[in-house]
């Protein structure tokens, strides 16, 4: 049986205020909201007097100084990324010029690749490199709060969560999110990759995840497994689909999501040819010729 997305989407905010979100954390929002980023970037301070900084978010001056003027008085002691799109990552060069902290983070964009020669596509922070290079279950640790590193690819192939220990609460990126699901576009983009990282969740003991975007998911369990059953019930829409004689991602993308907006079926058409890749890869889908978004696709053995 699938299981729903218990879907949150409800926040009280107000651009530009800190709110202390829990004992230990505070969250700053950006104004930069989108159809890809909801109400906008949530910027987490984590800790006091000797503090990190959690995806400071998009190259704009008011938000950074929105951050700033919720620590003054403080250090910012760490500037800590979980992924490389231009919504999370460049606000650290505009906080490096206030702060000394060094920069943590998987890599550079595109980074989780073993192929050094894969194009990955515009949009990502590519001036990104960090100081500091962590690696998953490696610890990121200041004065009075540490983060475990999780590594979760897929959305990214330089995805990475962190665990803030002493309260069970995982700053989940854009990899699980309350609101929506997560775009998952090739090449970076890599819908095994996603899957595998969804299952590594199921077995982390965590109360809360605080998304970058939208509100906190309170009870992530049945979040990360429906999030795994809509995956899965894409799979079977596909198959579906080219039972019935619809070959290519164009023609499959109103159908599978016709209660979408249409503004977003470009994004909609990566996420479904990541899905085919995926499938590809396991045997149940044949490509004619190369293996790209506007090929032709059929049943394996048809």
């Amino acid at each position: 049986m699938s299981k729903e997305i218990p879907f949150v989407r409800a926040l009280d905010f107000e651009y530009g205020v800190v709110d202390q979100v829990s004992n230990g954390i505070r969250r700053v929002i950006a104004k930069n909201p989108s159809a890809f980023t909801f109400y906008g970037t949530g910027t987490y301070i984590v800790g006091k007097d000797r503090v990190a900084i959690i995806d400071p978010g998009p190259p704009d001056t008011q938000h950074i100084q929105a951050v700033l003027d919720a620590v003054r008085g403080e250090t910012i002691t760490h500037l800590v990324v979980t992924h490389t799109h231009m919504d999370h990552s460049p606000g650290c060069r505009l906080l490096r010029d206030e702060c000394a902290a060094a920069t943590y983070g998987f890599g550079p964009h595109g980074s989780g690749h073993e192929d050094d020669d894969v194009v990955v596509e515009e949009g990502g922070d590519m001036e990104f490199d960090p100081d500091i290079v962590v690696a998953d279950n490696e610890l990121i640790q200041g004065d009075d709060w540490t983060l475990r590193c999780v590594y979760t690819p897929g959305h990214t192939s330089n995805h990475m969560c962190y665990v803030y220990e002493e309260e069970r609460a995982l700053f989940s990126g854009d990899h699980v999110m309350g609101w929506s699901t997560s775009v998952v576009s090739p090449p970076d983009g890599d819908m095994e990759s996603y899957m595998k990282s969804l299952y590594k969740l199921l077995d982390e003991d965590i109360a809360t995840y605080w998304p970058t975007h939208g509100p906190p998911i309170t009870n992530p369990l049945p979040h990360v497994e429906g999030f795994i059953s809509h995956r899965l019930q894409r799979e079977a829409q596909i198959l579906d689909q080219l039972s019935h004689g619809v070959h290519r991602i164009a023609e499959m993308v109103p159908v599978m999501y016709a209660n979408v907006d249409r503004g977003l079926y470009p994004a909609a058409a990566r996420s479904v040819f990541a899905a085919i890749c995926y499938m590809v890869k396991k045997g149940k889908v044949a490509v004619r010729g190369e293996l790209t978004e506007t090929a032709e696709f059929r049943l394996t053995g048809s």
